[in-house]
């Protein structure tokens, strides 16, 4: 059987980042906490079920709290701004990364937030369920020798996975997993995702998922509340605040690596779509970095 060490987040072909973090094994190291407590762009699936107590956390601009039996999940390259400590908080924390995902036997539609909620409200009979896996995946990541094998860590992530699945879309009557409408509204957005800043035009995208310009606005409408056209523009702006925020490039640079041939359009829009002028968006940056 295949080995996962967990003594290094570099991702090599016989390795794994997987790790689970509780009130029994936080990080230690005061480097470490530093680190953790900045603004970031996550570079993991993060996922932290309440057990007792209340926190806030803010992901893309948006804040979420969260108190005994909720569940927050998060995906790679969203912006994520850590909450403070809080000492009376019981909670379980599971990060993993894209190559783990990819080693699993089925797709997860809840991970691509069709419903556009990162909460999932956990009852008591489930969450004991996932509490005794995030125990078991903790003792298998955390033994002495420091090596697990890969299959026994893919199973129980599965299973966990199956787990969120389930509860996060029975909130909803309407939606089902098996509902072609639902399948292609994530198929949708695993296109926007894929080829975000080449910025396809929504018949192109139509016709790639078998649709009628038409049958996807309806779709898009449905499970986002936007039109294609805008739920496109949106996911853009939204990753122009999460460049703003974690890299150094110009307006201009930044135009230019989200597709835009025009940076004046690009401004416009984005001004438009937020309400803020992204030349001081910038320089708000910039003077942070010199506090």
């Amino acid at each position: 059987m295949k080995k996962v060490s967990t003594t290094t987040n570099s991702l090599q072909s016989n390795q794994l980042s997987i790790k689970v973090r509780s009130n029994d094994n936080p990080y230690h190291s005061p480097e470490i906490q530093k680190k953790l407590s900045q603004p970031r762009k996550l570079s993991s699936y993060f996922i932290v079920l309440i057990e007792s107590g209340s926190i806030s956390y803010n992901i893309d601009g948006q804040g979420y709290k969260l108190s005994d039996g909720q569940l927050l999940f998060a995906m790679p390259n969203q912006f994520f701004i850590p909450p403070a400590k809080d000492n009376n908080l019981k909670y379980v924390k599971l990060l993993f990364d894209d190559n783990t995902l990819a080693l699993l036997p089925q797709p997860f539609p809840f991970l691509i937030n069709p419903l556009s909620t990162q909460t999932i409200t956990i009852d008591k009979a489930a969450r004991d369920r996932i509490r005794k896996v995030f125990e078991i995946l903790n003792q298998i990541l955390y033994s002495d020798n420091q090596q697990a094998d890969t299959e026994i860590l893919l199973a129980y992530i599965n299973s966990l996975l199956s787990e969120l699945n389930s509860a996060y879309f029975k909130s909803k009557e309407s939606a089902n997993i098996l509902n072609s409408n639902l399948s292609k509204f994530v198929e949708f957005k695993l296109v926007v995702e894929t080829h975000l800043t080449e910025q396809p035009s929504i018949n192109t995208i139509a016709e790639k998922l078998a649709l009628s310009t038409n049958s996807l606005y309806r779709i898009v409408k449905e499970y986002s509340g936007a039109s294609p056209k805008d739920f496109l523009t949106n996911r853009l702006m939204m990753e122009a605040q999460r460049k703003l925020h974690y890299s150094k490039l110009s307006v201009k640079e930044l135009a230019y690596e989200l597709g835009f041939n025009d940076p004046d359009y690009f401004s416009r829009l984005f001004k438009k779509c937020t309400g803020k002028n992204v030349s001081e968006v910038l320089e708000a940056r910039q003077d942070l970095s010199r506090e």
